[in-house]
């Protein structure tokens, strides 16, 4: 399967305009935002545990991050509420699910495969002083990519000119880019050479973004 698979391209998806589709396990949906292959993808994705649902336990070879956006998330690491980022490299293993029933992020198959650094964190606790309307905290960095999560006072503006194209996902309020409205749960990823130049509404925004990846895009390596 293949979506949004041409990262040459501007994509913008509103989520909450798609349909959720049933996952191999009974409880949980999805929603797919862009994906190269069939189970076993690198696949960008927003995912719906209903209460007392799991998937069964496997390893990520190829690694996932995920936020979580609603509810809790739960494993054998412990209780992840909303505002949580974490990353679990390849050679991880667990078996995840919800009690109470979550909404999570995910990406998988988009790390170095010899990533062995494992982390939550806790972003609204990451977070600076705010400078120009715009608090900013640094998720992960590292020679590919940096993850850096953003939140925007009414009508701040959000600037990034970095390299290797840039990818967005807004957690709550609303966002304008390039003459789009975004809300939450829009996702925006941006090609290699093309700036981001956004402008919170009137509630602001809380913004994920992550940038540098998109140039090394590939298929998962099964």
């Amino acid at each position: 399967m293949e979506l949004n698979a041409d990262f040459s391209k501007r994509v913008l998806v509103h989520s909450d305009d798609l349909d959720w589709q049933a996952s191999p396990m009974p409880g949980v949906d999805r929603r797919m935002l862009d994906r190269i292959g069939g189970e076993v993808a690198r696949a960008t994705t927003i995912v719906r545990y209903a209460p007392d649902s799991h998937f069964s336990a496997h390893t990520h070879t190829g690694g996932e991050e995920f936020i979580v956006l609603e509810g809790v998330f739960q494993d054998e690491n412990g209780d992840f509420p909303a505002g949580t980022y974490v990353r679990n490299p390849p050679t991880t293993r667990h078996t995840p699910g919800s009690a109470p029933g979550c909404t999570i992020f995910v990406k998988l198959w988009q790390f170095d495969l010899q990533d062995r650094n494992q982390f939550r964190k806790d972003m609204e606790k990451e977070l600076g002083t705010v400078q120009n309307g715009v608090a900013e905290a640094t998720l992960h960095r590292d020679e590919r990519e940096k993850v850096t999560y953003f939140m925007a006072e009414p009508g701040a503006t959000l600037s990034i000119a970095e390299p290797g194209g840039i990818e967005l996902l807004v957690i709550d309020g609303t966002l304008s880019e390039g003459g789009d409205e975004m809300r939450k749960g829009s996702w925006l990823r941006l090609p290699d050479g093309q700036n981001l130049a956004a402008t919170a509404g009137a509630d602001g925004a809380k913004i994920w973004i992550k940038t540098g990846h998109v140039a090394h895009a590939r298929p998962p390596a099964v």
